[in-house]
C-alpha cells in the first residue's frame, strides 16, 4: 500500500487560509470604478533644482498609496517640444470614484503636507475636474 502524500493535503487548507487572509487584511482590492478625474499641471519656477522636482515627482506618486480616495494614478513630466511653449513642466492625473473623493483628496493631511512642503517651488499650479466619458 502507497503512503499518502501527507504535504498535499496540507497545502490546501494552508492557501485557502492564505487567500482569506489576503481578503481580510485588504492585500487584494477588486477593480474599481473611476467616474471623475483631476488633471493637475504644474510649473516650477526658474530655478527650482531638479533635485526638488524629483522628491515632487516621488511624493505624488506616493500620494496614491497614502490617501485610498485615490482611485488611480499617473504622472510625468512634459515633453520637450519647440512648437509647444512650455507653461507646465509636470503633469500628474489621478481618478477617483466619485466627486466625493476628490473632495476628501483635497482635505486629506497627506496631500495638505504635500502642498505645504512642495508649493514653494511652484510658480503656476493648474487644476482640472472631470467627468470620465466611457
Amino acid at each position: 500500500m502507497k503512503p499518502k502524500n501527507k504535504t498535499l493535503g496540507y497545502l490546501i487548507p494552508v492557501f485557502i487560509l492564505g487567500l482569506f487572509m489576503l481578503i481580510i487584511y485588504g492585500a487584494y482590492t477588486p477593480h474599481q470604478k473611476a467616474e471623475v478625474q483631476r488633471v493637475v499641471c504644474i510649473k516650477f519656477k526658474a530655478g527650482t533644482p531638479a533635485a526638488e522636482v524629483e522628491k515632487h515627482m516621488q511624493e505624488f506618486s506616493n500620494l496614491r498609496r497614502q490617501i485610498p480616495a485615490i482611485v488611480g494614478y499617473t504622472g510625468g513630466k512634459v515633453l520637450n517640444n519647440d512648437n509647444v511653449a512650455r507653461d507646465f513642466d509636470v503633469i500628474h492625473y489621478l481618478t477617483f470614484r466619485n466627486e466625493e473623493g476628490i473632495q476628501t483628496y483635497d482635505q486629506h493631511p497627506k496631500h495638505t503636507e504635500f502642498v505645504k512642503n512642495n508649493s514653494p517651488y511652484w510658480e503656476n499650479v493648474l487644476e482640472l475636474n472631470s467627468v470620465i466619458e466611457k
